[in-house]
């Protein structure tokens, strides 16, 4: 276990870094990332609010999509990259990143605030929830659509469902994920968390996996870190 912005992680289980690695690759791991920052965007003005902090065009994603985009500052510098979800639910899901929540926070906060004050009606919910990563292209999709009522075949990449997983209501699928894999992150309330993440590791196909593999499989595909 380390530490990791205010968070205990676990570097890795078990079976160590390198199978752990190779086990997504080959197979699917289970990630908890539930130190990412979930924040929920309400009100007529959203879109315009969530606009004039990120370089994405979110007027013209299309109900249920996602686009991954960039927080800026005041000068136009990055503060932090997240992916900001237009749900069909009329409202924006945003997750962004754990060692940068508190002052991420902070700017959505501040702008929502000076927006309220000229009469604009936007606000916004940080969510308690847990987020868990199902990664791994051979079998995520064979042991996600077990527990699932919706066709994941009809859910394309970075777009996002609120659905039941394996029994468990007020769940958001949305297939995206930094592994370099086919996979999803499903936002899940936080006191069945235990209970789906269970679910998900009684398929033998599915391994646990902690920090260390993930920042190894994103630096394996070549994607951010």
């Amino acid at each position: 276990m380390v530490p990791f912005a205010g968070w205990t992680l676990p570097l890795h289980y078990g079976q160590g870094h390198l199978q752990s690695h190779l086990h997504t690759r080959r197979h699917c791991s289970l990630f908890d990332v539930s130190h990412m920052l979930q924040t929920l965007v309400y009100g007529r003005d959203r879109i315009r609010f969530m606009e004039s902090l990120v370089v994405g065009d979110i007027a013209e994603l299309k109900p249920g999509q996602g686009t991954l985009t960039l927080l800026t500052n005041e000068k136009g510098g990055i503060t932090d990259d997240l992916i900001v979800t237009n749900t069909s639910e009329n409202y924006l899901y945003v997750v962004s990143n754990a060692a940068c929540a508190d002052k991420d926070l902070a700017i959505l906060r501040d702008r929502a605030a000076q927006l309220q004050a000229t009469g604009s009606d936007v606000h916004l919910e940080v969510s308690d929830n847990a987020l868990l990563a199902l990664q791994g292209s051979p079998s995520m999709a064979r042991v996600l659509q077990a527990g699932l009522s919706d066709d994941l075949a009809k859910l394309s990449f970075m777009n996002s469902i609120s659905t039941t997983v394996f029994g468990v209501p007020g769940c958001r699928v949305t297939r995206c994920g930094y592994t370099g894999e086919d996979g999803v992150e499903i936002s899940v309330p936080a006191l069945r968390a235990v209970e789906l993440a269970e679910q998900l590791l009684g398929v033998p196909d599915v391994w646990l996996a902690g920090l260390a593999a993930r920042d190894s499989l994103r630096l394996e595909a070549g994607l951010c870190l």
